[in-house]
């Protein structure tokens, strides 16, 4: 109906610069924060660092569609969501790329998708304790869920994403000492776990309105992560980097604006824990057909 949607499809060069900068902005973080007090720290692990941290997951995301430099230049893609890893202390971008692409293909299928929680999350964090600790400790989950639920074959430059995340942060040590070394895993903590932005996590597939599968959140907060509350947005078209789903919002509105959506990330964060209705066995998970087939 809207052909014009398809100009949109292109690589956004701007993301080299905006990720970029942001590398550095945390990078010289680090410096700031090896003489403070243990204190403040980690005041400013959760205030500034988490929230860096976790819009650059974001920045992952839009690298893993190859939105930096495009379909033609993947590898450049690969080594940039390297580079950009490096603040966030954990080596993932490479291995996120292969899950995330199931993601998008097999959405909720059992055993295929390991965004969605396992049959073991869903069976213990069902109390208001026991989600708030799952929620507090949600990148560990993220990070480890796939090589239990579904794990694929080390790839070569899943082992470079290691060895240069071992180095980067071993010269971080060396250089700044050990509190600017927790300072950066501890953003990372904080960032997927208790801050505010990480609502996001919860927010795109949980199904806090009921029936809704996938749900978008329009908020000021977006500009912190590159739209990534656009999510039905995102999943109709996954061609179109962040920047311009707001677009897709305009010009589809009709599909769009009458959808369930969600006004607050922090609100999601709350309610998920606090309704007794609600744990992460609250997505709809498809049983598999058997023909299914992963790369």
């Amino acid at each position: 109906k809207y052909p014009e949607i398809k100009s949109l499809m292109k690589p956004d060069p701007n993301l080299i610069w905006i990720i970029t900068a942001m590398v550095l902005t945390q990078i010289a973080s680090f410096y700031l924060v090896k003489d403070l007090e243990w204190k403040w720290v980690l005041f400013w692990s959760y205030v500034f660092g988490s929230s860096i941290n976790d819009s650059m997951t974001m920045a992952i995301h839009e690298i893993s569609h190859n939105f930096p430099f495009g379909h033609y230049r993947v590898l450049w893609n690969r080594l940039f969501g390297i580079f950009a890893n490096l603040p966030f202390g954990i080596p993932y971008s490479v291995s996120y790329k292969l899950y995330h692409m199931d993601h998008h293909r097999y959405l909720g299928l059992d055993g295929i998708d390991v965004d969605a929680s396992s049959h073991f999350e869903g069976w213990f964090f069902c109390t208001t304790f026991r989600k708030l600790i799952w929620v507090v400790f949600q990148p560990l989950f993220l990070f480890l869920r796939p090589y239990f639920v579904s794990p694929k074959p080390v790839t070569s430059l899943e082992i470079i994403n290691i060895v240069a995340q071992i180095a980067f942060n071993s010269i971080v040590y060396y250089v700044w000492g050990i509190k600017s070394l927790v300072y950066m895993l501890a953003a990372s903590l904080f960032g997927l776990g208790l801050n505010p932005i990480s609502g996001h996590f919860i927010a795109d597939h949980y199904m806090l309105l009921k029936g809704q599968d996938t749900t978008s959140y329009y908020g000021p907060l977006n500009l912190l992560m590159f739209n990534g509350g656009y999510h039905n947005e995102h999943h109709d078209f996954p061609s179109i980097p962040g920047s311009r789903l707001p677009q897709v919002r305009r010009i589809a509105a009709e599909f769009y604006d009458k959808l369930p959506q969600y006004n607050s990330w922090i609100r999601v964060l709350y309610d998920f824990v606090m309704d007794d209705t609600l744990s992460p066995y609250s997505r709809i998970k498809r049983p598999l057909k058997g023909n299914e087939i992963q790369d």
